[in-house]
């Protein structure tokens, strides 16, 4: 258990001193996920002198009990809002002890069950957005017109992050194929490194991963192939003028291995609960899934990233630059200069919220679909799950959309 230790803060006037409780299902330490939430309640420590958190952990690697882990944050450490990392961390803790604490706010991220009520409250940051992004710049490096993911468990978020990877590899390059090969956890460093190994044997010269540690980005050093990041900038990892320092003491890679990447600001959707918390509301919002048109507008001392005042919820963002300049120096000669054009159009046009790659193309069943029993059927291959230019509701994103897309070729 740890408590945070005290930092320079701005001052906010709060009548009240606030904690959050973070039940984390992996380790801080080489994780892009657990680490990037101790990076977010660390900058909002240091903007807000009304707030504190503490966190638990390696609950779910250990085998231990969310519950209690949830518990003793709120009675040890007084916790207001307890936070679950993974969604096992949630599912089915969250909602059985919120009848014992009706006074605390118990959040739970999303994997596929998008359950939630009363002070059981679900979120999620729209990251493929980024994502989609992320695709543009991937097909159009790819020299072998091969591009690999290690993917985690098979869940709706992992269909829904690989759908719009995939969207923006195809719209440059319609001839490139997606490989996903599945490491079945979210951090198994051995298994991840055995994936993206194969993954590279087979011939894909751009990779990505959906698990947490650090074993792909060393892999495709070993093999000096491209890497496309996630979740955390691991370049920026040891930088003390971002904040990126309290996860690791050196970076993890360069910009000659990561062509981009992207970095989820926690903060941002820690701070839309916040907010409604300290308001008093007694109909907090139930499901938030924010994208790049949220964010929160910074102060002047900007501990978030130098310069910028508004810090969306997900952007590009590799070795403390973001946007268009988040692509690796490296690897801009062997992107086309309409292709970045593009990158810039879309970001701005999501920066807006007014485009979105899942409202503008088609979604069509591939191979691979899971019925989700009262929630959604199994797809069948070729189906049109949904037509193009028709928006689809943030519950079909969140908890529905479970299958991978017609093209995606399945390894293993």
């Amino acid at each position: 258990m740890y408590v945070a230790k005290p930092v320079e803060r701005a001052e906010v006037e709060v009548e009240r001193e606030l904690t959050m409780g973070f039940v984390m299902g992996g380790y801080i330490a080489g994780s892009t996920w657990d680490g990037r939430y101790k990076v977010a309640a660390e900058r909002l420590k240091a903007v807000y002198d009304w707030f504190d958190y503490a966190y638990d952990e390696g609950v779910v690697l250990t085998g231990r009990d969310p519950k209690s882990s949830a518990a003793d944050l709120i009675i040890t450490m007084g916790a207001d809002l307890v936070v679950g990392s993974w969604e096992p961390c949630a599912v089915p803790s969250f909602n059985v002890i919120k009848g014992e604490y009706p006074e605390v706010w118990f959040l739970g991220n999303i994997g596929s069950d998008i359950t939630r009520g009363g002070n059981f409250l679900r979120f999620f940051p729209r990251q493929y957005q980024a994502m989609y992004l992320e695709g543009l710049v991937a097909g159009a490096l790819t020299r072998t017109n091969k591009i690999g993911i290690a993917v985690g468990p098979p869940c709706v978020q992992n269909w829904r992050r690989m759908a719009a990877f995939y969207l923006g590899i195809k719209e440059v390059n319609p001839a490139a194929t997606l490989y996903i090969k599945y490491v079945g956890e979210w951090y198994a460093p051995t298994v991840e490194r055995d994936v993206s190994l194969a993954l590279a044997d087979l011939g894909c010269d751009v990779l990505t991963n959906y698990t947490d540690s650090t074993a792909p980005v060393e892999v495709c050093e070993e093999r000096g192939i491209w890497y496309v990041g996630k979740d955390t900038d691991v370049v920026a990892i040891g930088r003390a003028d971002i904040k990126m320092d309290i996860i690791g003491a050196e970076p993890w890679s360069t910009t000659d291995t990561v062509a981009v990447s992207f970095d989820t600001r926690w903060e941002v959707i820690w701070y839309h609960f916040l907010k409604e918390y300290l308001a008093g509301s007694e109909a907090p919002s139930t499901l938030v899934f924010l994208g790049m048109d949220d964010g929160i507008a910074v102060p002047a001392v900007n501990p978030f990233l130098p310069g910028e005042t508004f810090i969306p919820t997900v952007d590009l963002q590799n070795n403390g630059k973001i946007g268009v300049e988040a692509i690796s120096p490296a690897a801009l000669p062997y992107i086309p200069d309409n292709v970045i054009e593009l990158v810039e159009l879309r970001r701005e046009q999501m920066m807006r919220g007014q485009w979105d790659p899942f409202f503008e193309y088609e979604l069509v069943a591939g191979v691979e679909s899971v019925a989700i029993p009262g929630v959604a059927p199994a797809r069948t291959p070729g189906e049109v799950v949904k037509p193009a230019r028709t928006a689809v509701s943030d519950e079909f994103l969140l908890g529905q959309l479970n299958f991978s897309l017609e093209g995606i070729v399945k390894v293993g």
